[in-house]
């Protein structure tokens, strides 16, 4: 998997949008860690079937703003935290075994889409976001270029804010496959290691 970071510019009120978007999958992920705690939960999936309920609930309306398949990413963010709550103590790690903590806000927050709730221009330099956020369009600033990938090799799209900006973040499904064509030939190498063996032996120090 490769990762493309490309700088977002786009107005302050599209900034506000992703910042909406970034609070919901906080509250989503902060739900599922809760919903554990309480033992309504107790799978992957659980996770999954609580993100359908909180959309539902008319008490949080924001939710249903949010796509889908990124509040299933904030599920799985939760659930991966408890699952290695739960490896550190089956494998006795010693100290803090990682106990899942409810996330706070933060300057340095995301947020993630999976392959749907987004689209890239034709041209590659623009990106768009189509949930019901409406964060609208965004220039892409960077040196990357996207255009030797295919759309669907593109599995995810995070969108970090930082102290001096916002960026997306591409991770690229892609297999780097070195072709190497055989000669039918072997080569023997004597690298004289009895040489050097001595030439060591002789130069060591004596104490």
């Amino acid at each position: 998997m490769l990762v493309f970071e490309i700088k977002l510019q786009g107005k302050q009120s599209q900034y506000r949008k992703l910042d909406e978007a970034i609070r919901t999958g906080r509250f989503v992920r902060n739900s599922v860690i809760r919903a554990w705690l309480d033992g309504q939960i107790k799978s992957r999936n659980d996770a999954y079937k609580l993100c359908k309920v909180l959309s539902d609930n008319p008490e949080f309306p924001w939710v249903a703003r949010l796509n889908s398949m990124a509040r299933q990413a904030h599920a799985e963010r939760a659930w991966a935290s408890i699952e290695r709550f739960y490896r550190n103590c089956r494998q006795k790690i010693p100290g803090k075994k990682g106990f899942p903590k409810f996330k706070k806000y933060q300057v340095r927050a995301s947020i993630e889409y999976k392959t749907s709730g987004w689209k890239l221009s034709d041209d590659r330099r623009y990106l768009i976001f189509s949930d019901k956020f409406q964060a609208g369009t965004f220039k892409l600033w960077g040196s990357r270029d996207l255009h030797f990938y295919q759309i669907k090799q593109i599995k995810r799209v995070r969108v970090i804010r930082r102290h001096d900006g916002y960026y997306a973040q591409f991770l690229v499904d892609h297999e780097r496959e070195e072709k190497k064509e055989l000669t039918g030939k072997h080569t023997g190498l004597d690298v004289g290691l009895n040489y050097f063996y001595r030439k060591a032996t002789l130069k060591a120090p004596v104490f």
